[in-house]
């Protein structure tokens, strides 16, 4: 008997014994796993809930491969323990997960817009969006949010042009994961637009104290002695604030201590860090880079590769290119550019 025609017992019973799982644990609030809700109607997975089989979509996607080689604060670290994106978004999706658990939200809801809300990240961070974004306004009268661009990626760019079809809650989460989106729909969105803030703030102090741009002793006093002196210290004690806040309120919040506390690191680390000498000290030359290759390939659109969607628009087309670059990637392209290859080498 072939595999293909064996009794698929297991699967059989699957969606049914998770319903009534999630009926009997999952909190009432909590976003179902059934029915899936999608562009195009598919059969569910014999094995895994819709947003499992999101996740899967997402973790083996081409974009996600990329957020290795993409920035989160520092550009082409000399050493191998600072974050990039990649680590980035595993740490908001495990931080964010155990939030959902202790919450009894779910978790395979939480875990899929974890892992998909930063696919549409530009090359070299916040800088980088910066740069894009500034291009189109000039040129376009548009503009590039890496949290729109996240669900472009997975709606119109994936698997060349068809996307990956995923479940509308976890569009949702994807698009409205960051402060300046609409708020998120879910419960599970909500954990993941909080947490990322509380991870890449205290990942962040832990790699600029590793390079040598700040000392312990230069944070602020105040919200330290409120939070815990160091970074696993300061996530669990933001972990249990959220999660007793948010027991009380029925919504996903953050006590008014906690969240004054966490907003003042903020603002120190924008201050000294992401705005600071050190790192705007890259600034001129990433925007230089971006800005170059924004210009020719907007005046040179037939050297776009054939990968790049041709039925969009000439801004959304370069966008597409220039967004989906790892930061090597567009230093290569740009050195490509003003070194002919004749010369090169």
């Amino acid at each position: 008997m072939s595999l293909a025609s064996s009794p698929d017992q297991v699967a059989a019973g699957f969606a049914g014994r998770r319903q009534a799982f999630e009926e009997q644990w999952l909190s009432p609030l909590a976003a179902r796993s059934y029915p899936a809700v999608r562009h195009r109607p598919e059969d569910d997975c014999g094995l895994r809930t819709p947003f499992q089989r999101d996740r899967d979509r997402i973790v083996h996607c081409k974009a996600f491969r990329r957020l290795t080689h993409k920035t989160q604060v520092f550009v082409a670290p000399a050493g191998d323990h600072y974050r990039t994106r990649l680590t980035h978004t595993l740490e908001v999706t495990s931080i964010s997960r155990t939030v959902a658990r202790a919450l009894r939200l779910n978790e395979d809801l939480t875990e899929a817009i974890g892992l998909g809300h930063d696919l549409g990240h530009a090359p070299f961070g916040h800088i980088g969006e910066e740069a894009l974004d500034a291009c189109l306004r000039e040129r376009f009268g548009s503009g590039f949010r890496h949290y729109e661009h996240s669900l472009r990626v997975v709606d119109a760019l994936e698997r060349d042009g068809a996307g990956l079809n995923l479940t509308e809650q976890v569009r949702d989460g994807i698009a409205s994961h960051s402060s300046g989106a609409p708020q998120p729909a879910t419960l599970e969105g909500a954990i993941v637009r909080i947490i990322d803030r509380v991870a890449y703030i205290n990942h962040d102090i832990d790699d600029a104290v590793r390079a040598g741009l700040l000392a312990e002793a230069d944070l602020p006093a105040q919200p330290i002695a409120i939070l815990g002196a160091t970074g696993s210290q300061r996530i669990d004690a933001l972990v249990h604030d959220m999660v007793e806040s948010s027991q009380q309120a029925g919504e996903i919040v953050q006590g008014s201590q906690a969240g004054q506390a966490m907003a003042q690191l903020r603002e120190f680390m924008f201050d000294r860090i992401y705005l600071g000498p050190a790192v705007r000290a890259e600034h001129e030359r990433i925007v230089s880079v971006i800005r170059a290759l924004f210009a020719h390939y907007v005046e040179h659109p037939h050297q776009l590769p054939p990968s790049v969607a041709s039925d969009a628009s000439l801004a959304q087309r370069v966008t597409d290119y220039l967004a989906g670059m790892t930061d090597r990637y567009c230093i290569r392209a740009y050195t490509e550019l003003k070194v002919p290859r004749a010369f090169a080498g």
